[in-house]
């Protein structure tokens, strides 16, 4: 693969950047206009690849198409754009892995059910980031279950058996009930 890289910039088919900060090197491969495929002439696409060298010798690579023309003076900016999608990619995983069952086809019934269980999905999954972000029991609870199915599994159950005034007092019931220390 190095030698296709190096191959085609010097014929200046690719274009390169590269900078070295905190001891690593980064360097962007990047062409403008190229075909997305064969069977898609009239599709026009943007290619950027970016290594990241550090000390030890290991090279992380990532690839992007973009409608975004690149520059030497932009590559740097869309490469770090990824953090965007990676925030996207692990809530989606969040979502899907962690107890919230997103996958699921709920497409039965009238007039929109599907659009709005996924509403309602989306909403729990935001109060739980609230609750995770300003709820310090909570944060603790978290951190001694673990993950958020085990959180989800518990409180079910014990919304079905007891009433509780708040979900303050729910999170130190489900503390109790697993030794956790909160304080």
């Amino acid at each position: 693969m190095r030698i296709l890289k190096v191959a085609l910039c010097r014929r200046g088919q690719v274009k390169e950047y590269s900078y070295e900060e905190d001891g690593c090197k980064h360097r962007f491969y990047y062409d403008n206009d190229l075909f997305l495929c064969d069977s898609s002439s009239d599709v026009r696409v943007n290619f950027l690849l970016y290594e990241e060298q550090c000390p030890k010798g290991e090279i992380t690579r990532f690839t992007w198409i973009t409608p975004i023309r690149l520059t030497a003076q932009n590559v740097k900016k869309v490469m770090k754009a990824r953090g965007r999608w990676k925030i996207e990619n692990e809530t989606f995983n969040t979502l899907k892995n962690q107890g919230y069952h997103f996958e699921h086809n709920y497409g039965h019934g009238y007039k929109h059910l599907a659009a709005i269980l996924a509403l309602l999905m989306f909403l729990a999954f935001m109060v739980d980031q609230i609750q995770e972000r300003c709820c310090k029991t909570f944060r603790r609870l978290r951190e001694g279950l673990r993950t958020r199915v085990k959180i989800w599994e518990n409180l079910r159950g014990l919304f079905k058996v007891l009433r509780f005034s708040s979900m303050e007092s729910l999170f130190r019931r489900m503390a109790l009930l697993y030794d956790l220390k909160l304080e």
